[in-house]
C-alpha cells in the first residue's frame, strides 16, 4: 500500500469526526438553550426506519395524535404524542406530501405527489375508505372548518375542493402555477395561496371558486410558508430568495412589514397567545418574531437540526413540533417538541 493510499482512510475518518463534532455541537446548542429562551426543547420523539425528506404535518386533537407525511419514505405515520409512540404506519404510498385530519367523519386525508391522489383513511381503524384522483402532484391540504370540505393544491396550477362524505370533487379553482402553502380565512371566506412560480400570492373567493386578486412582493422569490394572523387582518408569507418574512394587510394586499429570516423556510405559524410568529427553516433554526399589529421584531433564533424545515404549532397543546430528518451519518429521524415560553 502506498503512502498516499494509506492516507485516504485517515482523511476520511478525520472528515467523519469533524462532521460528527458539528452534529454534537448542534445538539448541545439545542439542550443548552437559556432559561429565558422563547422556545425550549421539551422532548424528542424518535421516528424509526424513516429516511429522506419529511413533508407536512397534521393533528388529531381529540386523540392527541400527530400525523406525519414521510415523503422520502413513502409512508405516513400516526404518533400518539401523549406517550411518544407511533400507533400506525401507512406504507406503500407514492411520495405523500399533504396530510389532514377531518373531524367530521373521523378521516385522515393523504395527498401524494407520485400518483396525484388523495386517499382517505378511517381515523379509528386506519382502514382505507376512498381514493380521489387529481391527476398530478397532489400537495398541500387544508380543511374548511365551516363545512368540512377538503381543499387540495395540485398540478400545474389548481385547487380542488373535495367533499369527504361523497368522496368526490365538488369544485376547483384555476391558478397561474402550482400552489404551495395556502390558508383558508374563516371570517372572510377567502383562500390565500402562495404561487411561487408566478411570484404572487393569489387571493381566491372560496364561494365563487375563482381568483379575485394577486399580491406581489418586489424583489422576492420562492414564497413557500404562509400563515393567517389572528382574526385574519394580516397574512404572513415567507420567501426564500432572499430569506424574508413579509406581512400583508388582507383587506388591501398592502405590505405591513418585512423582516429577514433564517434560510430555506418551509413553515410559519402565528402564536396568538404571545403575539409572535414561528418560522422553521432547513438551515437548522426556528426564528421567533414578535408582531404587535404594526411592527415585526426579531425575538430569537432557536437552533434545531440541519434540514428540519417542516413544523406544526398546536395552540391547544401549546407545543411546536419540528420534524428532523435522518442524517447522512446514520442519525435517526425524530420529532423535536418545543415548549413556548413565557
Amino acid at each position: 500500500m502506498s503512502g498516499r493510499a494509506g492516507r485516504k482512510p485517515v482523511r476520511r475518518i478525520a472528515l467523519l469526526l469533524v462532521a460528527a463534532l458539528g452534529c454534537l455541537t448542534a445538539v448541545a446548542r439545542i439542550f443548552a438553550a437559556p432559561a429565558d429562551a422563547p422556545l425550549t426543547l421539551d422532548r424528542t420523539i424518535p421516528l424509526k426506519d424513516v429516511s429522506g425528506r419529511i413533508d407536512h404535518l397534521a393533528f388529531d386533537l381529540a386523540r392527541k395524535r400527530l400525523i406525519v407525511a414521510e415523503l422520502g419514505n413513502d409512508t405516513v405515520e400516526v404518533i400518539d404524542v401523549s406517550v411518544g409512540q407511533v400507533v400506525h404506519r401507512f406504507a406503500g404510498l407514492k411520495e405523500p406530501q399533504g396530510v389532514a385530519y377531518v373531524p367530521d367523519g373521523d378521516l385522515i386525508a393523504v395527498a401524494s405527489a407520485g400518483d396525484g391522489t388523495v386517499r382517505l383513511f378511517n381515523g379509528t381503524t386506519f382502514e382505507a375508505v376512498g381514493v380521489i384522483p387529481l391527476g398530478d402532484d397532489a400537495d398541500n391540504i387544508r380543511v374548511d372548518a365551516h363545512n368540512g370540505q377538503i381543499v387540495v393544491g395540485y398540478g400545474s396550477g389548481a385547487l380542488a375542493v373535495i367533499d369527504p362524505r361523497t368522496r368526490s370533487i365538488v369544485g376547483s379553482v384555476k391558478l397561474a402555477a402550482h400552489p404551495e402553502a395556502f390558508q383558508i380565512a374563516s371570517d372572510s371566506g377567502k383562500i390565500f395561496v402562495n404561487v411561487p412560480d408566478a411570484r404572487e400570492i393569489a387571493v381566491v373567493d372560496h364561494a365563487g371558486g375563482k381568483q379575485v386578486a394577486s399580491w406581489k412582493a418586489p424583489d422576492a422569490r420562492s414564497n413557500f410558508p404562509m400563515a393567517v394572523i389572528g382574526d385574519g387582518a394580516e397574512v404572513a408569507s415567507v420567501f426564500r430568495s432572499p430569506s424574508r418574512l413579509t406581512i400583508f394587510r388582507s383587506a388591501s394586499g398592502g405590505i405591513a412589514a418585512t423582516l429577514p429570516t433564517c434560510g430555506d423556510a418551509d413553515d410559519v405559524f402565528f402564536d396568538a397567545k404571545r403575539h409572535r410568529l414561528y418560522v422553521s427553516c432547513g438551515e437548522g433554526a426556528v426564528d421567533v418574531i414578535g408582531w404587535d399589529g404594526k411592527t415585526a421584531t426579531e425575538s430569537a433564533r432557536v437552533t434545531t437540526a440541519s434540514g428540519a424545515r417542516t413544523s406544526l404549532f398546536v395552540p391547544e397543546l401549546d407545543r411546536l413540533f419540528v420534524a428532523s430528518r435522518a442524517g447522512w451519518m446514520g442519525g435517526g429521524a425524530s420529532m423535536l417538541v418545543f415548549r413556548p415560553s413565557p
